[in-house]
């Protein structure tokens, strides 16, 4: 965790804090603790909205929230009977999601850790990463992380910045280094099943955004 590496978080959207050195952990523990003095979050309280839609049927079993930020996706999942493991580089953003997950009477399991080199210590159901923004080849090397970390029939629910929201979406990051497409994904889950992988539309105000959306299964 010595090198820097870009990364994008969102107005609006899910928390990705997985990646970075100190100097780039210690950017986003600042601004989450400027969030939490004044009693508020830096992400929406609520689960990523097409995490919620895939995931909503599934029976509850073990997950990982990858990248989890304020843990909003880990919270949901463990509101559903999910038995979560939420990882994210920001002590700060960690901690305000064991807050919340204390108030509500929830069980997380919280992991300080930068999720480019963490391995999760078991197998899993399903692996959640919404909007983990990082270089094509990074991203390819968590996802084959992910993939070894299923148990079979386990699930990736992947959402990120598409390239194309720069000429034709809003917000986002602004670093075409860092955001995705259909073709890199698919590349990256080359060692798994892919179901879906696509772009989607994501309404924002009266404009919308462009993602890419993946869900791929162990075999």
């Amino acid at each position: 965790m010595n090198a820097k590496k870009p990364h994008g978080h969102t107005n609006g959207t899910a928390s990705s804090a997985g990646n970075g050195a100190a100097s780039s952990s210690s950017a986003w523990d600042a601004r989450y603790a400027e969030a939490a003095r004044s009693d508020s979050s830096v992400w929406s309280l609520e689960p990523n909205a097409f995490v919620a839609s895939v995931v909503a049927g599934f029976a509850p079993g073990t997950a990982i929230d990858l990248a989890c930020g304020e843990g909003r996706n880990a919270l949901w999942l463990a509101q559903r009977g999910w038995q979560v493991t939420a990882v994210d580089f920001s002590a700060v953003a960690v901690e305000a999601g064991r807050r919340r997950a204390d108030h509500l009477g929830l069980e997380v399991n919280w992991v300080v850790a930068d999720v480019t080199d963490w391995v999760p210590p078991a197998l899993v159901d399903l692996i959640v990463i919404a909007y983990l923004q990082l270089p094509a080849a990074e991203l390819a090397s968590v996802i084959a992380t992910c993939a070894g970390s299923l148990e079979p029939e386990g699930l990736i629910v992947l959402v990120a910045h598409d390239l194309d929201n720069l000429e034709r979406g809003v917000g986002g990051p602004q670093n075409p280094a860092v955001l995705t497409s259909v073709d890199s994904l698919r590349a990256a889950a080359a060692d798994v099943e892919i179901e879906r992988c696509e772009q989607v539309l994501r309404p924002v105000g009266d404009a919308h955004a462009v993602d890419t959306v993946l869900i791929a299964r162990r075999s």
